[in-house]
């Protein structure tokens, strides 16, 4: 995140309650791309992380920032 956000790639970015919302197998966290125009490269650069989800951020809840994204590997022993 802090190398995209370092290329002008993504404009903010944060992991509200980080002691809560990460894990070694899953994290949830909140961005705003630069521009709409970077999204796709956004999602390619995070794209290697198995359980990528993201979605609008509509209900703001956790942060402000526009996008909600999350990945889960699941449980693994």
């Amino acid at each position: 995140m802090e190398k995209m956000e370092k290329k002008g790639v993504i404009a903010e970015w944060e992991l509200p309650y980080e002691e809560i919302l990460t894990r070694l197998t899953a994290a949830i966290f909140f961005l705003t791309p630069a521009s709409k125009s970077k999204l796709d490269e956004i999602w390619e650069e995070l794209s290697i992380h198995n359980g990528l989800n993201y979605r609008l951020n509509e209900d703001k809840d956790l942060s402000r920032l526009e996008w909600r994204v999350e990945f889960n590997k699941g449980y693994e022993l």
